[in-house]
């Protein structure tokens, strides 16, 4: 009888503190520990990142999120990463190499509510992204991809490959100019254009016109993103939204179209994510 009460106690203590973890405000005084099956949210006293008062850890990558950041958002971001990088979910890494090259770039996630949250000095030895919580949209894919799109899908993917294939094959995918990931741009784009052009060429298809995102690190690793999701699904009826930055926006334009990006995608040798992840890991 006194084990069920104790029993008792501590689930009442436990349904307390999840409801109290509701409160944005309490989020700056107390640690909440989510109910994902698979990650827990931790406190953490990493340098550089004090004005993170949590974070999730995912096959040793750090994702970071301030207080006003939502529990089930910093949450979905960890799904998605861990289904990127373990796209069939066997708990089997699918590209051991992108993994040790992230961990050894520190690689990480900021997740950020206001802009001024990236007011942040991360030590100079670590490579990360950040996502914003109100672009993070946990049912775009489960809702059959209607509504705002989850920008999860792309900046965890941005900091997978900066940190993990760029370094892991940069004769394919590094981040300058001779890389193949470059030269399928450059086809892609019509032309090598160090610099934004006025213009693209009629026969473009990938035509980011970001005039702060540079040629190596920044044009190329967009590149990336927009083709392999493409490949994916995610961007499947979203092309009177993306169509002045890319116009493959199906698996069958980009084969039929991009030859090159597709067949460097597509090699086995880099066990590139096949599935869209839908921020459900082995749930």
């Amino acid at each position: 009888m006194i084990n069920k009460i104790l029993q008792l106690n501590i689930l009442l203590l436990n349904l307390l503190v999840i409801s109290s973890c509701k409160n944005i405000e309490n989020l700056s005084k107390q640690i909440c520990i989510g109910n994902d099956p698979n990650f827990k949210i931790v406190a953490h006293s990493d340098s550089g990142f004090s004005s993170f008062n949590r974070k999730v850890v995912v096959f040793g990558i750090d994702i970071y999120a301030v207080a006003a950041v939502e529990d089930v958002k910093l949450l979905h971001a960890a799904n998605v990463m861990a289904q990127y990088l373990d796209n069939d979910e066997d708990r089997i890494i699918d590209n051991q190499l992108v993994l040790e090259k992230m961990l050894d770039n520190k690689a990480f996630l900021v997740m950020w509510k206001k802009e001024s949250d990236l007011n942040i000095n991360p030590p100079s030895d670590r490579l990360g992204q950040d996502l914003g919580n109100d672009e993070t949209n946990p049912s775009f894919v489960s809702n059959g991809r209607i509504g705002q799109f989850d920008a999860a899908l792309e900046e965890v993917l941005h900091i997978i490959n900066n940190a993990g294939h760029s370094y892991a094959y940069p004769q394919y995918f590094g981040l300058h100019g001779e890389s193949q990931l470059a030269n399928a741009m450059d086809i892609a784009r019509g032309g090598k254009f160090l610099n934004i052009p006025n213009s693209y060429p009629d026969n473009a298809w990938y035509t980011y016109d970001d005039q702060t995102c540079d040629y190596a690190d920044c044009q190329t690793i967009e590149y990336l993103y927009w083709a392999l999701t493409s490949m994916m699904g995610a961007q499947e009826n979203r092309l009177s939204d993306i169509g002045h930055e890319w116009k493959l926006n199906t698996k069958y334009l980009v084969e039929s179209t991009d030859s090159t990006i597709f067949s460097l995608l597509t090699n086995t040798a880099y066990k590139m994510p096949k599935v869209l992840p839908d921020g459900t890991y082995r749930h």
